[in-house]
């Protein structure tokens, strides 16, 4: 194994480290662990929807979590006021009554059309196309949503496997993990197995790097020697 291809494995396990993986996990969900984590991811995602901060996600996540909400078919159940409250408390406070409102129309949309259970999108759509128009079409979401969503799932719904994630492709020709003509998807799930890590985590820790460098990325030397995979920024 050349040089280059040791450097190439290390920075991907530093990216890991550094950045995380899938935000499912972070967020204590097992998206491989079958239907109702998947339900529980969708409910997470669909808090993304709003221009927030991850960290408030993941806490409004945990206080529904808690409440008993488990997928968004049950929101339907609750009184608009209470899902409100919920989300005050995760600190959702700016975006509380429009995702509140967001949430109960989905809920209607999800329990008219797919029966309650998300796994029914993924029964009528199996290519991505498919999948991501009919995810694109829920109250509420849309492509950014669609595409968290999505790439965590990977290889858990046929259908599945959005291109690579733009902010992904950018982190890794920052680092200079693209070696080869062949597509960027494939090159970044090889390093992955090469390294011993979930591709789903490289990407994920790949967008995390984008978003939190982008304002330094022009200045900063990129590689083995970016200031953000050595400085933990």
């Amino acid at each position: 194994m050349s040089m280059h291809a040791r450097q190439r494995m290390a920075l991907a396990r530093k990216v890991v480290d550094v950045f995380g993986g899938r935000v499912s996990c972070t967020l204590g969900i097992d998206v491989d662990g079958g239907d109702d984590e998947v339900e529980r991811w969708f409910l997470a995602a669909t808090l993304f929807g709003a221009r927030i901060s991850a960290r408030i996600v993941g806490q409004a996540f945990h206080e529904l979590d808690r409440a008993g909400l488990v997928r968004v078919d049950q929101a339907r159940h609750l009184l608009w006021a209470d899902l409100v409250r919920l989300l005050d408390q995760g600190g959702y406070v700016r975006y509380d009554f429009r995702t509140a409102t967001r949430l109960l129309d989905l809920s209607e949309r999800v329990h008219e059309r797919y029966g309650g259970r998300v796994s029914a999108i993924a029964r009528e759509a199996d290519t991505y196309p498919a999948l991501h128009a009919a995810l694109d079409a829920l109250p509420g979401w849309g492509p950014v949503t669609a595409g968290i969503f999505l790439r965590e799932l990977r290889g858990v719904w046929d259908g599945a496997d959005p291109p690579l994630d733009e902010h992904a492709l950018a982190a890794a020709h920052h680092l200079r993990l693209l070696t080869d003509t062949d597509p960027p998807l494939t090159q970044i799930t090889g390093l992955a197995h090469a390294a011993g890590l979930d591709p789903r985590d490289l990407e994920g820790g790949l967008v995390q790097l984008a978003l939190r460098h982008a304002a330094h990325m022009g200045g900063c030397p990129g590689g083995p020697a970016c200031a953000a995979i050595n400085q933990g920024q």
